[in-house]
């Protein structure tokens, strides 16, 4: 891998960048200037595959036009109005929308404005459904070891990731547990889709149930495929458990669908594609292309009626953003969402998924490989850390793929996380994962 150290550039000090090593990054800027489909354009002027839809969020590749057009369209028309005791039709027809694709029963869509605050407001309507059906002892809640749900002290508490929790021990969310999480790659290295093995640490939840009682517990909240952390699949039968259990105890079951929302496993949802039903569904990412910021929480009918059993006038339920519902946001979720659906996006993801799988897995005997995972068009490649140094080889073949192949890939610890637009090609796919294998060959 090439190394150059260029000048400092005072011109980069005012920003302080998220979840990024500042001085390293500003000591060799790694800078994206344009995007088109399947690529985009760095600094100097190379063509840079996109191996990871942004950030696990431009599904249907970047910069369509539609969804241009709509934003314009709107900026120009209506570039603000206010959400509360106000409503504009933009956004009333997103929620109407939304509900076309959801699963069946999931009739009511509260607005945000990232996965953050669409967790904080999954938890936030979890007290207030309890409340409002006279349990308000039904405070806890459970997540998940190696989970991850944004960055709001909601989200930082149920999640399950000690680095993003360290600097804010002292002030997390009180009544908060963890199940553990299902990476085993003693049995189930090298799955492909779902792994055999775990169902049974789901019954890590009957234990917390006989530990802190049903009836103080509001619900639990996983992501159906862990993103963040590595791209963990679910084993075969677990989710079922976890629904199975919840239903026993009146708990309520949260999928955190920011990453697996809006075609990336082949289905709209993945609570479509494994066939299990939650009664909440966190939503941001796909849902505007990335080209606005939103985030959704999509409730089952039942919760939204019981807490809207308040006063005929008054407010039922004291939470919301400033920008829920934006116009311009709204209006690229709309045309996002036509876009899904004219271009056939989520059959055309489904009808890849074995190829994609292929051509992940042959990446099994490149030099320190000890894992391969998928499902859909996500994928994970573990690789055996180095010796007192974790996190740094697979940091290596993020910066040789960037600088050296032209492929953009995101790294988590030691393992390599794929999840290209939902447009690839298969032309594309065979290209990024051979350049993928000539930067793990240059770290090693």
């Amino acid at each position: 891998m090439t190394t150059i150290t260029p000048p400092h550039d005072p011109a980069l000090d005012a920003l302080w960048m998220p979840f990024t090593a500042n001085k390293a990054f500003k000591a060799r800027p790694r800078m994206l200037v344009g995007a088109k489909n399947m690529h985009y354009v760095s600094d100097d002027g190379r063509s840079i595959l996109d191996g990871t839809a942004g950030l696990w969020c431009v599904n249907a590749g970047h910069c369509r036009a539609p969804i241009i057009e709509a934003i314009t369209k709107a900026a120009s028309t209506l570039d603000f109005a206010p959400g509360f005791q106000m409503g504009h039709p933009a956004s009333f027809a997103l929620a109407q929308a939304l509900k076309g694709i959801l699963p069946a029963g999931f009739d009511q869509v509260f607005f945000s404005n990232s996965g953050s605050e669409a967790v904080d407001s999954a938890l936030k309507i979890a007290l207030a459904y309890h409340l409002a059906r006279g349990q308000p002892k039904r405070v806890r809640f459970i997540g998940r070891e190696r989970g991850y749900h944004g960055v709001g002290f909601g989200g930082i508490s149920v999640g399950g990731i000690a680095t993003n929790k360290s600097t804010f021990a002292a002030q997390l969310l009180p009544h908060v547990g963890h199940l553990p999480h299902t990476h085993d790659p003693a049995r189930n290295a090298f799955s492909k889709g779902m792994p055999a093995y775990g169902a049974e640490l789901a019954d890590a939840l009957e234990a917390m149930v006989a530990a802190h009682g049903a009836d103080t517990i509001a619900a639990v909240i996983v992501e159906p495929v862990a993103g963040s952390t590595g791209v963990l699949v679910p084993p075969v039968g677990y989710l079922e458990r976890l629904r199975t259990i919840c239903d026993q105890h009146g708990i309520l079951l949260i999928f955190d669908e920011v990453i697996t929302g809006f075609g990336r496993l082949g289905a709209p949802f993945a609570a479509q594609y494994f066939g299990v039903m939650p009664d909440m569904i966190t939503l941001a990412k796909g849902i505007t292309n990335a080209a606005v910021p939103m985030g959704a929480t999509a409730v089952r009918g039942a919760i939204y009626d019981t807490v809207m059993q308040g006063t005929e006038k008054g407010v039922e339920f004291f939470h919301g953003y400033t920008y829920s519902g934006h116009p311009l946001a709204a209006a690229a979720g709309l045309a996002t969402l036509k876009l899904y659906a004219d271009d056939g996006i989520f059959a055309r993801a489904a009808s890849m998924a074995p190829v994609w799988a292929a051509a992940v897995h042959s990446l099994r005997g490149a030099r320190h490989v000890v894992d391969v995972r998928n499902v859909g068009l996500v994928a994970g490649i573990e690789l055996e850390p180095r010796a007192g140094a974790p996190a740094t080889r697979a940091f290596d073949v993020f910066m040789s793929a960037f600088f050296d192949e032209g492929v953009l890939i995101r790294t988590t610890g030691d393992t390599i996380a794929l999840s290209p637009p939902l447009i690839i090609s298969e032309v594309q796919i065979d290209e990024l994962i051979s350049k993928v294998r000539s930067a793990i060959e240059r770290a090693a």
